[in-house]
């Protein structure tokens, strides 16, 4: 599927750079592939349809599983058709789909969402301050959030068990007798001589 609309130059460029930001900042979880521009060379089937997302997230082992798909909006794009013609379709793949939109665009963003019954993982703001781009989550949807509340959760329960099981370092020290106030120690028995 072709890109919708031709963006302005400047939003152009802007668009293109978050999409190089948003690699750099993501390919720490996962193998990253981005499509710019006319350079639409890693597609994800969904269905009949063959998609070019922005950046298409896989994993870093030799399976390469899809994880998840990515899309960066400029003011221009987010638009009806575009919510139909991309988020729709991404939004229905077996993976999480992360929308990136400007600042001003999320209350339109999440309108369109809902009238085209899209499902976003995660839909993220982005505004520029000078070379400085800021990203700020916006909404995780609950099926986002109880992944990583049990990622979570599997993790620190293996903290648990760790902190539990006995350490090869620290032997275990025997208990201390007491006995209980204003009560008489028990007579030692004397210890036998061998012969």
């Amino acid at each position: 599927m072709s890109p919708i609309l031709v963006r302005p130059v400047r939003e152009q460029l802007e668009h293109d750079r978050v999409i190089r930001l948003l690699q750099a900042r993501l390919k720490r979880r996962h193998d990253v592939a981005i499509n710019i521009g006319p350079d639409q060379t890693v597609p994800v089937k969904i269905g009949p349809v063959q998609i070019y997302p922005d950046l298409v997230l896989t994993a870093t082992d030799k399976g390469h599983k899809l994880e998840g798909t990515v899309e960066v909006e400029t003011a221009e794009s987010v638009n009806h058709l575009e919510a139909m013609a991309q988020w729709a379709h991404l939004g229905r793949a077996r993976v999480p789909f992360h929308l990136y939109v400007p600042v001003g665009c999320i209350d339109i963003a999440r309108r369109l969402a809902s009238e085209n019954q899209v499902n976003i993982a995660e839909l993220w703001s982005f505004h520029t301050l000078g070379d400085q781009t800021r990203f700020t989550l916006v909404h995780r949807s609950t099926a986002a959030e109880s992944k990583t509340a049990g990622a979570q959760s599997r993790a620190s329960e293996r903290a648990r068990v760790a902190a539990r099981s006995p350490s090869t370092a620290t032997a275990a020290v025997p208990k201390k007798r007491t006995t209980p106030a204003g009560a008489k120690p028990a007579a030692r028995k004397p210890s036998q001589k061998r012969k």
